[in-house]
This record gives structure tokens, C-alpha cells and sequence, in this order.
């Protein structure tokens, strides 16, 4: 499964798209947890004290912002769905 990050994310990563090897049953908080895993960094880009997700960073699920999914972090994630990061962006 393929990755987009984006902005500071892509720096982390070292690059815009990073593969992930998942298994048919994989849920969307099993991906963060993968990513937070395979990029320490990003756990305080991503996550709050508690290990939730920040509500101002996007986990798009097939151009969806998963916090807004019903299933939310439990929603399954396919082989071929197009992921993406975005942290919070801002500027004046």
C-alpha cells in the first residue's frame, strides 16, 4: 500500500510516497500505527498525549478525511485506496 505525505510529513518520510506492506484486514489505525512506527518523528506530528489523532492533521482514505468516516480509525483499508497525509498547514 502506498503513502502520500505532505508539507512537513514528506520531509519525515524522506519522500512523497512510501510503501507499507498490510494484510487484507488492515484498518486505518493500523496504518497510523505502522506509520508512527516505521517514523518516530511523526508521533508528535500526528498524535495527541493520548495517542489520538489530532483533529487538525487529514488521513484521506480515497480522498476522504477519515475522522469523518463512520468506522473512523476502525474503517478497512484496501491494497489499491489512495492514502494520504496532510499536517496542519497555516500562514498569513
Amino acid at each position: 500500500m502506498k503513502v502520500n505525505f505532505y508539507a512537513t510529513l514528506r520531509e519525515i518520510a524522506g519522500g512523497k510516497t512510501v510503501e507499507f506492506t498490510t494484510d487484507g484486514d488492515t484498518t486505518a489505525g493500523d496504518l497510523l500505527d505502522a506509520i508512527v512506527n516505521r517514523f518516530p518523528a511523526m508521533r508528535k506530528e500526528l498524535l495527541d498525549t493520548q495517542g489520538r489523532l489530532y483533529g487538525h492533521v487529514h488521513f484521506f482514505i480515497n480522498g476522504r478525511d477519515v475522522q469523518f468516516l463512520q468506522d473512523d480509525l476502525q474503517i478497512k483499508i484496501l491494497a489499491d485506496d489512495v492514502i494520504s497525509m496532510f499536517p496542519a498547514v497555516g500562514g498569513g
